[in-house]
């Protein structure tokens, strides 16, 4: 696939997809969506690829929200399909068996907050800012805004964010447990990379396993203690768990091969 709006940089293990519509805030129209989607399914299904980082180009916006220019003589029906695109692409970043970190540089508004919200974490430069201001525009979020936003800082919180269009900055977010960390913005893309060099040395089916069994507390309720209690037994098979026993026992680092 031919990226027009997209920047798809591997280094070291790690794949950074930068929104490339500075022009624009980085506003994600349906091709930008389309595109990030396939981005995502190429790095998860890389074998080489420890993590991925998403960010957006330029100083001052991860992405400022949808294109409004574009949408705004939808139908219902068009609308719909668009509303289940950005669903389909937002729950498979959600759902990547590797982890992604939103690296964060700017306004992450509408559509933006909500592509920050289903990445696995969030780091935040110091002149972030997130909202979900749909309302402004008498329509609701529609890209999952209303559900991850609300598993992330609670109702109250985040029905005054809906409610009032407001947005917060880094340092509120980080307080309500929206951000991990807060960096300068210099300091953004090497902060993310830190955290998945960490990763990189664990066991990347343990890892893996993690993050599915982080979303089925959403998705399964009690159900997911059930998974947890399989997926712990089923480790006792790989050799990352003997490998890992091995390597404590033995006072020496651990080489995983995610087998």
């Amino acid at each position: 696939m031919n990226l027009k709006n997209l920047k798809y940089d591997l280094a070291d293990g790690v794949c950074t997809i930068t929104i490339n519509r500075p022009d624009k805030m980085n506003a994600l129209n349906i091709e930008t969506i389309s595109e990030l989607g396939f981005a995502v399914n190429e790095a998860d299904q890389d074998n080489d690829i420890i993590g991925i980082i998403i960010t957006g180009e330029g100083p001052k916006a991860f992405v400022a929200g949808a294109d409004i220019a574009e949408f705004s003589a939808f139908s219902p029906k068009e609308a719909k399909e668009m509303a289940l695109k950005g669903h389909n692409v937002f729950d498979s970043i959600e759902n990547c068996s590797k982890p992604v970190i939103a690296a964060v540089n700017g306004f992450a508004l509408g559509g933006g907050c909500e592509l920050a919200m289903a990445c696995h974490m969030r780091i935040a430069s110091t002149n972030a800012k997130f909202g979900q201001p749909e309302i402004s525009l008498g329509v609701v979020p529609g890209y999952g805004g209303t559900q991850r936003l609300t598993r992330l800082v609670g109702k109250a919180k985040a029905t005054e964010m809906l409610l009032t269009g407001d947005a917060i900055n880094a340092e509120d977010a980080k307080s309500l447990g929206l951000v991990n960390y807060v960096v300068e913005q210099d300091q953004l893309l090497l902060k993310a990379k830190e955290i998945l060099s960490k990763i990189a040395k664990k066991s990347p089916l343990a890892a893996s396993k993690i993050l599915e069994l982080v979303n089925a507390y959403y998705e399964k309720g009690e159900n997911g203690f059930n998974d947890e209690i399989n997926a712990f037994s089923e480790s006792f098979e790989t050799s990352d768990f003997h490998e890992g026993v091995a390597a404590f026992l033995e006072k020496r680092p651990a080489a995983f091969t995610g087998k």
